[in-house]
């Protein structure tokens, strides 16, 4: 039987054309070989193994005039390369091949204008989004943050909902002074359930260094309603409200805090302080004041305060003409700002203070030995 030249030629072609299909479906056995693997929780080496014969197959493919438009093709290749990207311990291999599976998933994009290769895609962009967290993470721990930013916040976005990668984005950009990226990926943390306090405190100084006080406050509120009375946090809160001259909602607060920690003498400096300048209220700001002195004897600024407390007091007495009380407060004064001064004999503020004591108790030696002190400075 004699065949004519026309047929011989669309005879090998068709074979030639079969071949090129068969490596295709080569592959995309070796896609289901490796999904039993995997279900089978057999090690790398099996894996990759099998993975091997599937890239053989692809590359076969890719160089093919026909099947090298077939998104099929890229896809199979995208997810083989992704997998060894994830489970190879050959760093440079790993990196190889990580490399293809970007490039090939590009193309398996582009050419699958049908999605028919969807789940394909969407592995293989997993397995790509899992090998740039590992990349990111090991440049994030080698203090890269440059380069561990730009791979984990890709990797972030792919995982919008996971919070630790956020914060870790969040905590690179800061590092590298991006702060509005960090500001965006703390946020995403915060809206997405985090209950770290740190992230609240980082929202909260980005804020406050763009002068939105408002915002830093609400998100410390925000952050102490999930971790209450929490030290940092409260430090925080009270610092702002203090600097934003919300002194009535910072007594509030400090008072709040003591309730609960009665050892903090700052807590008892602060409440004393609101109220001697705030309140002008000198009794209750006594009171506190000597709580932060029984928990720390030496607290230079709880006594220097205590001191214009009896100050203050003195002169209230004599305006009445009060005399008695005028020298008791005085003497008052003068024993606490002594202990002040001992503590830190370079202060202008306490020895100008003893200064005017011993003015007025007419005590001159005393008056020119504290002058020449503040003359030496």
């Amino acid at each position: 039987m004699k065949f004519s030249l026309l047929y011989c030629f669309v005879f090998l072609v068709s074979i030639n054309s079969f071949a090129q299909k068969t490596q295709v479906v080569a592959a995309q056995n070796s896609v289901g070989k490796l999904q039993a693997s995997i279900t089978n929780k057999e090690d790398s080496k099996k894996q990759l193994a099998i993975i091997g014969e599937g890239i053989k197959a692809v590359e076969l493919a890719e160089k093919d005039k026909k099947t090298t438009n077939w998104p099929e093709t890229w896809a199979v290749k995208s997810y083989l390369s992704s997998y060894i990207a994830v489970i190879d311990d050959n760093q440079s291999n790993a990196d190889k091949y990580f490399d293809l599976a970007k490039t090939a998933l590009d193309k398996a994009i582009k050419l699958d204008k049908y999605q028919a290769n969807a789940e394909l895609i969407k592995a293989s962009t997993y397995n790509i989004n899992i090998k740039k967290q590992t990349e990111g993470n090991l440049a994030y721990n080698n203090n890269d943050f440059s380069t561990a930013f730009e791979l984990l916040k890709q990797v972030s976005d792919y995982f919008p909902n996971d919070t630790t990668l956020a914060v870790n984005v969040g905590i690179c950009a800061q590092n590298i002074k991006a702060y509005d990226e960090a500001l965006e990926y703390f946020k995403r943390a915060k809206e997405n359930g985090i209950r770290n306090p740190l992230v609240f405190q980082n929202i909260a100084n980005i804020y406050a260094s763009k002068f939105e006080s408002e915002l830093a406050i609400k998100t410390l509120q925000d952050g102490l309603q999930i971790n209450p009375y929490h030290p940092f946090l409260t430090n925080d809160y009270i610092n702002l409200l203090l600097d934003s001259e919300k002194y009535d909602l910072a007594l509030t607060a400090i008072e709040s805090s003591i309730a609960v920690d009665k050892r903090s003498k700052l807590l008892y400096f602060l409440a004393g302080y609101l109220k001697q300048s705030q309140q002008k209220n000198n009794t209750t700001a006594e009171l506190a004041y000597n709580k932060a002195l029984n928990i720390d004897q030496n607290y230079f600024d709880a006594l220097y305060q205590l001191g214009l407390v009896y100050i203050n007091n003195a002169n209230d007495a004599l305006k009445k003409k009060e005399i008695q009380k005028f020298n008791s407060f005085t003497n008052r004064a003068e024993f606490t700002l002594l202990r002040a001064h001992e503590i830190n004999i370079n202060d202008r503020n306490t020895i100008q203070l003893l200064t005017e004591i011993y003015t007025r108790k007419n005590q001159l030696e005393k008056v020119q030995d504290l002058k020449r002190k503040l003359n030496e400075f």
